[in-house]
């Protein structure tokens, strides 16, 4: 199969780099299910998508509930198509110090991105193996290697690389490859929530991280769907249980 013939979901995506994603695959030749916590969130990406001449299905669901997973897709396959690459990419932000955080920050943190990646990733692998051929990537980050007022949010991100990296022993046999992108700083809205509570001008919060950043300017959603179409190609096959830095610079 080419990627003309690819179903594709990805997970976040009505906007910032979810929509970007979303966007591209479909620029590749996939089929996209455009998933967001409500359906009607997913009208923008879904009618750039048509209006390029791709092909694209906007599906609401809670990424944290199983039930709501299983059936997003089940729709998918019985609309598009048995899907075969999945970017698990819904995150949502709970920052605060750890002597600040409440069991709810936590929580909310770990089901959107741990829980929603594996319920996601349970569902969908089942018709990889049946194609014999699939690709997952999960959204990491560079928080992953700490960072202040994130213990939620770095714990999660931290788990998706080692949870890629064991989906990636399980499911390589069949002709799966799993593996983790992780960003650094990129524009998009939840970057602004960060600036807005850090009470900090968003111009001022970009010029800031770009003169930390070697190539010397913030990134954008587009930076990271380009590396995600790479690890979503036929051309990748070989590329697997990998977490790639997409920060403009180096990170261990």
């Amino acid at each position: 199969m080419s990627e003309e013939s690819r179903v594709a979901i990805v997970t976040g995506a009505a906007r910032g780099i979810g929509a970007a994603t979303a966007r591209r695959l479909a620029a590749d030749g996939m089929a996209v299910a455009v998933v967001d916590i409500e359906e009607a969130a997913t009208k923008e990406t879904v009618d750039a998508i048509a209006g390029a001449g791709g092909r694209a299905l906007g599906v609401g669901a809670d990424v944290s509930d199983r039930d709501q997973v299983e059936a997003a897709v089940s729709r998918v396959a019985a609309e598009l198509g048995a899907p075969t690459v999945l970017v698990n990419n819904a995150g949502v932000l709970r920052d605060n110090l750890l002597f600040k955080m409440t069991n709810a920050d936590w929580d909310t943190v770990m089901g959107v991105h741990l829980r929603g990646a594996f319920l996601f990733s349970q569902a969908a692998q089942k018709h990889m193996v049946d194609q014999k051929w699939g690709r997952i990537v999960n959204l990491s980050s560079t928080s992953a290697l700490g960072n202040r007022g994130q213990a939620n949010y770095a714990a999660a991100k931290a788990g998706l690389q080692g949870f890629t990296k064991t989906l990636a022993i399980e499911l390589g046999p069949f002709g799966v490859t799993v593996n983790a992108v992780a960003p650094g700083f990129i524009v998009t809205d939840m970057t602004a929530a960060t600036a807005a509570r850090m009470k900090v001008d968003f111009d001022d919060f970009q010029k800031h991280a770009a003169a930390e950043i070697p190539v010397r300017r913030p990134g954008r959603p587009e930076d990271v769907a380009h590396t995600i179409s790479f690890l979503a190609s036929e051309g990748a096959g070989f590329v697997s249980g990998q977490v790639i830095y997409v920060a403009g610079g180096p990170r261990d």
